[in-house]
């Protein structure tokens, strides 16, 4: 009699919960806990829907270049014709018309500037070409890192700089035409 009462016992404890058959139920058992069922808005506060609020926006990352040609620049839909150098908020002529025209008194503006520029990006047009050195030299003793590279070059260097919130400045002097494509007739 004692053991058909253990057993008795044992069944209507393994449908509670007890871990005694393959069928067994979690003790903690609740219809919220179920799969099939769904919460609806007054069931659960995560159900809600969530608000966000902008308090601040952020800045613009500044000036982009967003294309260049032989007659000029594309800058945050300005167009610009000829070299020019690009000093946020600024975006001015500048009165090169080579890489060999770039002297102390042409680079005098970039450091003028307050707040002073960390990095001068000079392109030089299609190729990379050699700045006097004495230029370089007199950039360096104003505390200005130059990075001098072809004009396509220069223009994203100067994009990933400004992007990255740096204080940079650029002197862009445009590509030639190329005729690299064209087809000559022999």
């Amino acid at each position: 009699m004692a053991s058909a009462v253990c057993v008795r016992f044992l069944l209507q404890r393994s449908t509670q919960g007890l871990p005694f058959t393959s069928r067994a139920v979690p003790a903690f058992y609740s219809p919220f806990l179920s799969r099939a069922h769904r919460l609806g808005p007054s069931d659960d506060e995560m159900y809600q829907r969530t608000t966000v609020s902008v308090m601040q926006k952020d800045q613009g990352n500044g000036l982009m270049i967003h294309s260049y040609s032989p007659r000029g620049f594309n800058i945050d839909g300005n167009k610009v014709f000829g070299p020019c150098a690009v000093l946020p908020p600024a975006i001015l002529q500048w009165n090169v018309g080579s890489y060999k025209d770039i002297t102390e008194e042409s680079i005098s503006l970039f450091h003028m500037l307050e707040p002073r520029i960390e990095i001068l990006v000079l392109g030089t047009g299609a190729r990379l070409e050699r700045i006097n050195p004495a230029v370089l030299a007199f950039l360096k003793s104003r505390g200005i890192a130059v990075e001098v590279q072809d004009t396509p070059n220069a223009c994203a260097t100067f994009n990933f700089l400004a992007s990255e919130r740096r204080l940079v400045a650029a002197g862009l002097i445009p590509p030639p035409v190329s005729t690299a494509l064209e087809v000559t007739q022999e």
